[in-house]
Order: structure tokens, then sequence, then C-alpha cells
């Protein structure tokens, strides 16, 4: 197999020679060039041909922006992978970063003394992640030429869903425009303790789920324990409701009752999210949703504590892509910011 090929992009001499060494010593990848500026990357484009062009932590945010746009013009289906040190507003740059048309973005570890440090305490997921995007993994396919807006997004999660709902929601900045309703499967009344402590790491306000609440950008609901969650049109809007109908999948509450009530309101406007969990609770629902039109995002197994769940919907070819939970988080920004960026950059 031939290897895949790294331009990097970086201000910094040093930095562009530690990520030039990181890259070499890695089976299967190589530098194809590197660049000290945006205009010099693309220029190189058409010289050194690469797989992916890696934007370094030197770029300062702002050029780096305007950098992914200019690449991306150029290069329309070229991977972009944006590394950034983190920082208290690392939400806002991710969801700029996407909007301007990154592939990914890659946070370097907290702590380190210096860059180089950085780069070595991150050099496998930093390598894996390279490897990722160049090689056109990020995405399963999805054929369709154009895709809905999203107006809610709902989740299912069951063994192992509290870590990954973490992962999802701390990567939705502040400005996140949709509402979400999730299904966890768990008994009263430890969706009250799980919906505080996700609350506590995401900036969107998250909640346990009241019958007659109204859905609200920027904010979440779990559905309570016991009790299935549902979605209700209204005149002036949906509402939530919930409910002691019969148990399905075994589980009340029960994702595919959310699902197909989501459908019900919002049509091919919902986006479903399958996460690690035991069973095949979401299947249906999902199947619902592709009718429709909607769009499904599963987890994927490696990260997954059970992939029955997500395996399910997955093996029914339903979704339109697998992610670990954190980039699922990524990509929902993505697809929500897609036409409405203005609501995400402020």
């Amino acid at each position: 197999m031939p290897k895949l090929r790294v331009l990097i992009l970086d201000e910094g001499v040093v930095a562009r020679q530690a990520l030039a060494d990181l890259i070499d010593q890695s089976p299967g990848l190589e530098v194809a060039s590197t660049a000290p500026s945006a205009a010099v990357a693309v220029d190189k484009l058409q010289r050194a041909f690469p797989d992916v062009v890696l934007l370094g932590a030197d770029v300062p945010e702002k050029d780096a922006l305007e950098a992914l746009a200019a690449l991306r013009q150029a290069r329309p289906a070229l991977a972009l992978l944006l590394v950034r040190r983190p920082s208290p507003t690392a939400s806002a740059v991710l969801a700029s970063a996407l909007a301007r048309g990154a592939t990914d973005c890659f946070f370097l570890p907290e702590g380190a003394p210096t860059q180089a440090d950085a780069f070595l305490r991150a050099r496998e997921p930093l390598l894996d992640r390279i490897k990722l995007v160049a090689s056109g993994q990020r995405f399963t396919p999805a054929p369709r030429a154009s895709l809905p807006r999203a107006e809610v997004i709902v989740v299912a999660a069951s063994t192992g869903g509290p870590a990954a709902l973490s992962a999802v929601l701390s990567a939705l900045p502040p400005t996140f425009s949709v509402p979400m309703l999730i299904v966890q499967h768990m008994p009263p009344p430890f969706p009250q303790f799980l919906a505080e402590r996700l609350g506590k790491h995401s900036a969107l306000l998250v909640r346990e789920a009241r019958a007659g609440e109204r859905l609200r950008p920027g904010e979440a609901w779990l559905a309570p324990g016991g009790h299935h969650l549902a979605l209700e049109r209204r005149a002036d809007g949906a509402l939530l409701t919930t409910h002691l109908g019969p148990p399905e999948n075994s589980c009340r509450p029960s994702a595919d009752v959310l699902f197909r009530s989501a459908v019900e309101v919002y049509g091919a406007g919902v986006l479903a999210v399958v996460l690690t969990g035991m069973g095949q609770d979401g299947l249906k629902g999902c199947e619902c949703v592709r009718q429709a039109g909607g769009q499904i995002l599963v987890q994927d197994e490696a990260s997954s504590v059970v992939w029955g769940m997500p395996g399910h919907v997955a093996r029914a070819g339903l979704q339109d892509a697998i992610l670990p939970p954190d980039r699922i988080g990524a990509e929902l920004v993505r697809l929500v910011c897609r036409g409405r960026s203005h609501l995400i950059l402020g």
C-alpha cells in the first residue's frame, strides 16, 4: 500500500520539524511537503499531491480559519486536520473550524511544558487521527447529494452510555442551535443525577424531561426513569410528553418510541444518534428516520462498551456515519452549523 502523504502547514520552524519527524517515523505516512503559510500551502498542493493537510498549533486561530477556507476552495475533497492547544474556547474553535471546512480537529493534551512534549504525549492518537482523515475513513458512504436541515437531535444510549454522552455533549459549543432529546436506559432516580452530571461538563442546559416542556435551542432533556419520552406537535411548537406505555425492546424508556414521535413531528428534520448499548433499541426508530429522509450517526465498535444498539443500525446500513463519541459531537456541530454558521461563529 502506498504511504499517505501529509502536507504540514505551521508558522513555527521548530513545530514543522517536530511534526515532520513524528510523521516520518510512522509506518504508512510520509511528509509530502511543509509550508509556513496558507499561500505557500495552496501553491504546494499542485506539486506535492498530499492526502491530508495538517494545520499545526502555531498557526493563530484567525489565520488557521482563513487557511482552511483557502485550502478547501483550492481542493474541495482534500482532508484537512486542524491541531490546536486546549483552551477555554476550544468548543467555539472547533465549531468555527468545521464551519470553514476542516475535516476534523485534534486537541493536544494539557500540561505539556513545550509543544514538542505535547506532540510526544499525543503521538499515537495524533498519528491515528492523521491516518483516519487521510484515508477517508471519517465517514461511511452517504450517497445522498444533499442533507436535510436538522431541527431536533434524538439520542439512544444504554450500557456505557453516560461516558459516551459526556464525550458528545462536551464537544458542543454554547451556541449550538438545535434541541436534543436523550433516552439512556436507567431506572429512577438516576436520570436526574446523570442530567446534573452531564450539565457540569456541557455548554448546553441538561435536564431530566418533564411533560409539557417546550423545545428550545441549546437545551438537552433526558427521558425520566421508567417513563417513555415522546414529542407532540402543538400549534405554537413542539412539546415533550412522558407516559407509561408498554415497554418496547424490554425497555421503558425506549429509543424507538422517542424516534418515531420525533419523525411524526419533524419528518426529515430528525438527526438520530445511537450510542453504545446492549440489544437493538433504536433500530426500528432509525428505520423510521431513514424512511422520512432524516440523518443517522452511530458510535463505532472500537469505542463502544457493547456494540449492540449501534451495531444493529450499522449492519442494517441505515447510518450516514460511524464515529467515536467525541467526533459524533464534532459532526453534530458540522451538520447543525451548515447553512447557519452565523449562529456558531457569532
